[in-house]
């Protein structure tokens, strides 16, 4: 064995302590760190020949990266949809890298039988039925396309075909209606072979991001046969929610595969003041949901759900002999793009092991709270406006004169050192968004965030 590797390995309780003390530190003064640091990346160094040990790295990093690093997982970072990583689901991710394990096959199966567990969790969590079946993947984006990818199957299932195995083009030309569909749509599109051009978009309701169901009605018509309807449960911009149920009752009339993206909006489901937002979402044929947003775990986590399990496995199945068998109940490896990756599970496992139904009602209950409570003070304050109701967590406003991008730009800048906010255009009109589901994020947070930009609106 290599000599440092050797010392680390026979010093790796005292190092991990020395990492533990290092990362406690960093966590402790998250709240009072700068949001976005006026500080540049360092310039990229060559591999070194000679390694440093982990002491060593661990030094490395806390002088050369460490200061440029935003505090994503802090409570004012705004920007996106973005969580942080509640204590229990930091100790489940450690637990992740202890166990490395690859939970993919019934052959080693105790990490799928634990994915499976938590995915009936999660499944109870948004109030879904059992008849929805689901794996973790890496983000809303892969979410989003196995989702697709399903929903393509089925178009092939009622044409007779499967595009699986005859590729895309044995569909034809096909249709995908939406009223705001998230980025990351049409690229789940374009990456399936069935375009981006594919994507339609539906007239949304006077002055929302809400699909007019009127409207879907009527593209519905004009489809003329199977199509696939994309559903908004928390629109990026708004934080808006299509008409579930009214959705659904269309496919009464039309046949269609109903898809709802609810990246972070879904977990409305647990809010009894919000609950309604959700009404419906158990009649989806496939469900995003993104769980590094709103359950606050790591990044590089999310759930896919679907009726369909067959089809999800006629798409990603993987034949090889150091496999299982597809059967009736697949390995995790016939459902997902990866034939392998870490244990993503646990960290979820972990968090609502730990806080349960009651402990994550409450940071939704407190983030919503805290965007109600931000959209009152961009209302007091003067040279701002609010451009759409604060619906759910998500805040949108802009400057009450001359709203343009380069000026909120700067608003952005100069309020960075206090909260991270991202642009957005909505109904023609540049903004900017303040997004809340930190688990951290409380009244005091809201107060420094309005205080700042009080302050910056006079000087852009």
């Amino acid at each position: 064995m290599h000599p440092k590797l050797a010392a680390d390995e026979d010093g790796l309780a005292r190092l991990l302590e020395e990492v533990r003390r290092h990362a406690a530190g960093a966590l402790g003064r998250l709240g009072e760190r700068a949001v976005v640091p006026a500080v540049e990346a360092p310039e990229p160094e060559r591999l070194p020949e000679e390694g440093a040990g982990l002491a060593g790295a661990l030094a490395a990093f806390a002088d050369r990266w460490e200061p440029a690093l935003s505090a994503s997982a802090g409570p004012r970072y705004l920007g996106f949809v973005t969580g942080g990583t509640t204590p229990a689901a930091l100790a489940g991710d450690w637990m992740t890298g202890v166990w490395d394990q690859n939970p993919v096959s019934s052959l080693d199966g105790a990490g799928q039988e634990l994915e499976r567990e938590t995915v009936g969790w999660l499944r109870e969590l948004f109030g879904l039925s059992d008849g929805h079946h689901g794996a973790f993947v890496g983000g809303a984006t892969v979410s989003n396309t196995v989702g697709l990818a399903i929903a393509r199957e089925w178009l092939g299932e009622r044409a007779g075909v499967s595009p699986a195995e005859d590729g895309a083009g044995a569909l034809g030309d096909v249709r995908v209606l939406s009223g705001a569909a998230h980025s990351s749509v049409p690229k789940a599109l374009a990456v399936l072979g069935l375009g981006r051009r594919a994507l339609t978009g539906v007239p949304t309701a006077a002055g929302r991001e809400a699909v007019d169901p009127a409207a879907l009605e009527r593209a519905l018509r004009e489809a003329d046969g199977p199509c696939v309807v994309v559903a908004n449960a928390g629109t990026v911009n708004t934080g808006d929610f299509d008409d579930l149920r009214a959705v659904a009752a269309l496919r009464d009339r039309y046949p269609f595969w109903l898809h709802v993206d609810a990246a972070f909006g879904g977990f409305a489901a647990l809010s009894p003041a919000h609950a309604h937002l959700v009404a419906g979402l158990d009649a989806a044929d496939s469900i995003c949901v993104d769980l590094h947003k709103w359950l606050n775990v790591p990044y590089g986590s999310a759930l896919q759900l679907t009726r369909r399990p067959d089809l999800q496995a006629s798409v990603f199945r993987n034949a090889a002999a150091y496999l299982g068998p597809l059967g009736d109940a697949p390995d995790l490896v016939h459902l997902t793009p990866e034939n392998s990756r870490r244990l993503r599970a646990l960290a979820a496992w972990f968090t609502l092991r730990a806080y349960g139904r009651d402990g994550h009602r409450e940071i939704v209950d407190r983030c919503t709270a805290c965007a109600r409570a931000l959209g009152d003070a961009v209302e007091a304050v003067p040279g701002l406006r609010l451009l759409a109701p604060v619906r759910l967590n998500v805040v949108c406003f802009t400057l009450a004169d001359r709203p343009d991008a380069e000026r909120l730009a700067a608003l952005a800048d100069r309020v960075a050192g206090e909260a991270f906010l991202t642009p957005t255009v909505h109904d023609g009109v540049p903004a900017l968004r303040a997004a809340f589901s930190n688990w951290r994020t409380g009244e005091a947070d809201v107060r420094r965030v309005a205080a700042a930009l009080r302050e910056a609106v006079p000087h852009v």
